[in-house]
């Protein structure tokens, strides 16, 4: 069994405008067309059970029109093999009901992105939506690092993360792209011995440039399969969740690349799914 933990898909009547304009934000070129049907063929290619979808509110009032949308998709789950998340975001006012609202309808946790929302991770509107998502429990899944889309702007820094761990140790916390994309040095040092887990998201398989003359010949991009590889040793099989950034990056090529890496049988198990089942409750 695989469960991608780390997946975005958009209403189709929107889906083909969001992904052109993230495209030539973040100068790379998608692997779907960004709909949920581009998704679940991408997941049959590649042989994925089920893929979590994380929805990113990038304004206040799209909060609850995007939950409410997540609580609806979700009846159709065992049907299409997706999982929608919900969002939040730190403007939003009515986010102590909201995320018990959530919670009561099944959703599983929210999807939070400290870098499109311009407040840092660590600040006290976001220590207060976590803490209320640790009450619930919710789990929260994190961007976490740089984006390639706003280089240079970090929101959500390893030591962010490790002032929101140590004022929240309870929290489900998940930090996408191993724990802080283009971080990786710091995540190891300052967040090994701490309560979270990290997804592979965009952070080890090739990326597809878009051509308009942005990147350099030899632009450093992701960790080799050494970097990673012991990354997962680190923080051990059981911390880390499969994740692939999905339409950003090919499931197909994810499970490829994880599926050669020197690691036990019981380690690819605790990363496919086995951790994700365990989260979930599946």
């Amino acid at each position: 069994m695989i469960i991608d933990f780390h997946t975005h898909a958009f209403p189709d009547r929107m889906a083909l405008k969001t992904v052109t304009l993230l495209s030539k934000e973040s100068h790379t070129l998608p692997e779907t067309d960004g709909s949920e049907a581009g998704l679940i063929a991408s997941m049959n290619e590649a042989g994925v059970d089920l893929s979590v979808i994380l929805p990113v509110a990038t304004r206040p009032s799209q909060v609850e029109k995007i939950n409410t949308l997540s609580i609806e998709n979700n009846r159709n789950t065992e049907e299409t093999g997706l999982l929608y998340f919900g969002a939040m975001h730190p403007e939003y006012d009515n986010w102590y009901d909201e995320l018990k609202r959530i919670a009561d309808l099944g959703l599983q946790g929210i999807k939070i992105h400290p870098v499109y929302q311009g407040t840092d991770i660590d600040s006290v509107r976001f220590l207060d939506i976590l803490k209320r998502c640790e009450e619930l429990g919710l789990i929260v899944i994190t961007h976490a690092g740089d984006d390639i889309g706003f280089p240079g702007v970090v929101h959500c820094s390893p030591e962010m993360c490790a002032h929101v761990i140590d004022e929240i140790p309870s929290l489900k916390l998940i930090l996408a792209h191993m724990g802080g994309w283009h971080q990786w040095k710091e995540v190891s040092e300052l967040l090994v011995r701490r309560n979270v887990m990290l997804d592979t998201a965009f952070c080890i398989h090739p990326v597809r440039r878009l051509d308009d003359g942005y990147w350099k010949d030899g632009e450093p991009w992701m960790l080799s399969v050494q970097e990673f590889t012991e990354m997962i040793r680190l923080f051990t099989s059981e911390r880390i969740l499969f994740g692939t950034d999905c339409p950003w990056a090919s499931q197909k090529e994810y499970v490829k690349i994880i599926g050669s890496l020197d690691l036990s049988a019981k380690e690819k198990e605790n990363i496919f799914h086995k951790n994700a089942q365990r989260l979930l409750g599946l």
